[in-house]
């Protein structure tokens, strides 16, 4: 009774974050299962995964209607991010566990530091379809202003698959739904602005969770005892992060994101090396 009653909390802060940011919750789901109810990590990856799904299903409708996701953006993504997944949910029977706690760590590391150095980038004034320094990495200059949105353009869209096919890796190996990759690549490389860039990741996480979840459940790595209650948590705090994103500050957004990184990175750190 008391571990459920954990468990729906946890779920509830993870979905809560993870709906603010773009991650999906698993980016606290999986450290709450591992480091505090000892769960092996394939376990809590594949109870994650469902969870992410929830937070997707949970949020995606209040951007949506909101229109603040890059509905056009995520889906061209997603396409990529979706193969990734796949492939990742087949290798991650096969890879050590003490590797994908090092890889998670390094994975969490990395972007926060990217993250703490970055700032929205400027609006974009200039018209989309003219020759500027981009026009080397987009081929298709008028295929990206369909993409783009209302005081942005979107760019280096070759770099921004590659990313998104290493995000469908990364979440079906660590339960994270990718958005810890995905919100990244579209505010670093791709120029979208942070609160686009965390809704648009809202709206692909879970069909992301999806490609790799299928895997998970055949091969027995999701615990319905374990993923229920927390399921039932993140609904609650995905339904509340996301009607209360557009009141919170960018900045306060991106230091709750590079303060909850490098915390969970120095655990899973312990963890591996432990």
């Amino acid at each position: 009774m008391i571990e459920g009653l954990i468990l729906i909390g946890g779920g509830i802060a993870a979905g809560l974050f993870g709906s603010l940011l773009g991650l999906g919750g698993g980016i606290l789901i999986v450290p709450l299962l591992t480091l505090g109810f000892n769960l092996p990590l394939l376990t809590a990856v594949g109870v994650s995964l469902v969870c992410v799904i929830v937070t997707s299903g949970a949020s995606a409708g209040v951007y949506l209607e909101r229109r603040v996701a890059n509905l056009r953006l995520g889906m061209v993504l997603e396409l990529f991010t979706a193969i990734g997944a796949l492939g990742g949910g087949l290798a991650a029977f096969i890879l050590p566990e003490a590797l994908l706690e090092l890889l998670f760590a390094a994975l969490l590391l990395y972007v926060a530091v990217t993250m703490a150095r970055r700032s929205d980038p400027p609006p974009a004034t200039e018209d989309l379809t003219t020759s500027g320094p981009d026009a080397a990495a987009t081929p298709d200059r008028s295929f990206l202003a369909t993409l783009s949105g209302p005081g942005y353009r979107v760019r280096n869209l070759r770099f921004g698959l590659v990313g998104s096919v290493v995000a469908g890796i990364t979440s079906a190996l660590l339960g994270i739904g990718g958005g810890l990759v995905k919100v990244p690549v579209m505010h670093v490389i791709m120029g979208v602005p942070l609160r686009v860039a965390t809704a648009t990741s809202n709206l692909m996480i879970g069909i992301t969770a999806s490609a790799s979840a299928i895997i998970y459940l055949l091969r027995g790595g999701i615990d319905p005892y374990v993923a229920s209650p927390t399921a039932v948590g993140v609904f609650v705090g995905a339904s509340i992060g996301s009607r209360i994103a557009h009141r919170i500050q960018l900045r306060v957004l991106r230091a709750l994101f590079v303060a909850i990184l490098l915390y969970t990175s120095w655990q899973m750190l312990q963890r591996a090396l432990a």
